[in-house]
């Protein structure tokens, strides 16, 4: 077996790529900047080639370091999972919780309070699984899919109801309402990544009954807040999940365009292990979860 490179170095390189800085991966470790800086170029000098940029504020990955980064992130995101479980063994009452970071950041967090409110003896840990689809490690898992998991309690949270929407400042450059044949024409918003898992903006014109005949004008993220920041920033249009975006739809940071959306069978589920006892702080959270109503359509 091939031999890995130093650990530190590797950690180095995790916080990095995480935070962008070397300043703030120093603190992150609790070293100095030249400690990073040195790791970083140990761990070049093992592998044979660059894995940051640095020539960019804040850093960038090189297309190497984006692979190595993947790889080491699910693997570190797993560990952490894991120590966290067995950490939380002496505390019965400690729930983590295993989502996307886009659902963690637009549903989730924003009802924490009630949450707490419902179960006030559960402290909740948030998992976010932006670079890995493991969720196995947490206690309660908050899964997209078909609703199909063997061997796991699955309880429906969001069904799947995807349309267009774009903020103020975009529409006012504009000067216009959108029709979806307009849509096609303007610059939008969309994720990287497995297309068959979501809807993205092909699949999503065939699904309402427009196909697409040309080529779409499109600027991609790996992330969907990354995505929706954008969007905020009056970048384009993109698509929203009914239930995620309540608060900048209903705030008007975010408006939607038509009242056309596609819809599926598939949604976010809450899972848990089948084995966890009835009236356990773990059911108990899961049940709130799988309970919190769905918002009313959003319509124009």
């Amino acid at each position: 077996m091939d031999r890995l490179p130093p650990f530190s170095s590797l950690l180095a390189f995790d916080a990095v790529a995480r935070l962008g800085t070397l300043t703030r991966a120093a603190g992150e470790l609790n070293v100095s900047q030249p400690a990073v800086s040195r790791r970083l170029i140990q761990l070049e000098e093992d592998l044979g080639c660059t894995v940051v940029d640095r020539s960019t504020r804040p850093l960038t990955l090189t297309a190497e370091g984006l692979e190595l980064f993947d790889v080491l992130r699910s693997g570190l995101s797993r560990l952490e999972a894991v120590v966290a479980r067995m950490r939380q063994k002496s505390h019965q009452d400690t729930v983590s919780i295993s989502c996307g970071s886009g659902f963690a950041a637009y549903w989730l967090i924003p009802r924490l309070p009630e949450l707490e409110l419902a179960v006030p003896e559960a402290s909740i840990q948030i998992i976010s699984q932006t670079h890995t689809d493991d969720t196995n490690s947490a206690d309660v898992q908050i899964r997209f899919g078909d609703g199909v998991w063997p061997g796991l309690e699955v309880a429906a949270v969001l069904g799947e109801e995807v349309f267009p929407v774009a903020s103020p400042a975009y529409l006012e450059r504009a000067g216009k309402a959108y029709s979806v044949d307009d849509l096609k024409t303007e610059r939008l918003l969309g994720l990287r990544g497995d297309v068959g898992a979501w809807y993205n903006w092909q699949t999503w014109f065939d699904a309402i009954g427009t196909p697409v005949k040309t080529k779409l004008r499109t600027l991609d993220f790996d992330s969907y807040a990354l995505m929706i920041n954008a969007a905020l920033a009056g970048q384009g249009i993109c698509l929203c999940w009914a239930g995620l975006l309540d608060l900048f739809l209903q705030n008007g940071a975010l408006q939607r365009l038509t009242d056309q959306s596609a819809t599926s069978e598939r949604g976010y589920f809450v899972t848990f292990r089948q084995d966890e006892l009835e009236g356990s702080t773990v059911r108990r959270v899961s049940d709130w979860l799988a309970s919190v109503d769905e918002p009313e359509p959003v319509r124009l």
